[in-house]
């Protein structure tokens, strides 16, 4: 599938949101605020903004069992079980080795939609996503070694970009007919607020913002506008340019957030991320070449 120019544009932008959401949440780590709470309160802020666009670009959904499905699976998968292990990982691994992760998705991705023939096979474009295996492989054997590690928390990591492949290949191929990408990006973010406010009350987990203060309101609005801008492009990038193109948002996201947790948070440079990173660009190269019909014919 051979993505529409607009898909190129919406996907450097939402890579770039994705980014500020790892070094935000470090942010917030450092202001005491849970994950948890993070997640919940700046999802419920985009759901509002999100919610109201497509009120007045008068793009509601039809609530039918096809699109109430679509909701709940996408929400669990991207919105949930994704987001809540990223943003518990952050805190512990660094924004950087968790922006690597979301690095990860292209491989899977290209490998599901290979087997639900959703995309013919290209060896351009699986030996791109080879090289970005190798270089997120790499940084996990020397994080692995790292003193401090926490093994668990890297293989619980490593869960994450499984979650978003699958979220990935699901919403393209349940996309309900007729649907918009303004309709569909609140119906995702609205189910998904209230499965993490389900998650809450089952797990006893506080809600309530530790201090309430500007500041604390400040960043919850930053990470809602980010999260509505974020979810909006990638219906766009999902619509024009597939599964496989759009899992590479995780790897232009890192582009963003590593110098970003470097530069501005003052994060120490992972141990092999240089080799890493270049890996990881030359699978991005390799995908994006793969996409070209003259190449890869579909």
């Amino acid at each position: 599938m051979k993505p529409h120019p607009l898909a190129l544009i919406a996907l450097l932008i939402a890579g770039l949101l994705l980014g500020l959401t790892t070094n935000l949440v470090k942010v917030a780590n450092r202001w005491d605020i849970s994950p948890l709470s993070y997640l919940t309160w700046s999802m419920i802020g985009a759901s509002v903004l999100l919610s109201g666009y497509s009120m007045w670009r008068r793009q509601i959904p039809k609530l039918t069992p096809q699109t109430l499905e679509y909701f709940f699976v996408s929400s669990l998968l991207t919105t949930v079980a994704a987001n809540l292990i990223f943003f518990k990982a952050v805190p512990r691994l660094g924004v950087s080795f968790v922006a690597m992760m979301i690095a990860l998705p292209p491989l899977l991705t290209y490998a599901g939609a290979l087997l639900f023939r959703m995309e013919r096979f290209c060896w351009r474009r699986a030996s791109g996503v080879s090289l970005a295996l190798v270089g997120t492989g790499l940084l996990v054997v020397k994080q692995w070694s790292v003193p401090q590690a926490d093994p668990a928390w890297i293989v619980l990591t490593l869960l994450g970009p499984v979650l978003l492949a699958l979220g990935n290949l699901y919403r393209t191929r349940r996309w309900p007919p007729g649907e918009s990408s303004e309709a569909l990006a609140p119906g995702m973010l609205i189910t998904g607020s209230g499965l993490l406010i389900i998650y809450a009350l089952m797990t006893e987990y506080p809600l309530p913002l530790p201090l309430v203060d500007i500041y604390t309101v400040t960043l919850i609005a930053i990470q809602s506008a980010v999260f509505a801008g974020q979810f909006l492009l990638m219906f766009v990038v999902q619509k024009q340019g597939g599964p496989v193109f759009l899992s590479l948002m995780g790897a232009v996201s890192a582009v963003f957030a590593v110098p970003i947790a470097m530069g501005i948070l003052g994060e120490p440079m992972l141990p092999g991320i240089t080799i890493s990173a270049l890996l990881v660009a030359g699978g991005i190269i390799g995908l994006l070449v793969g996409e070209q019909r003259s190449v890869c014919p579909s």
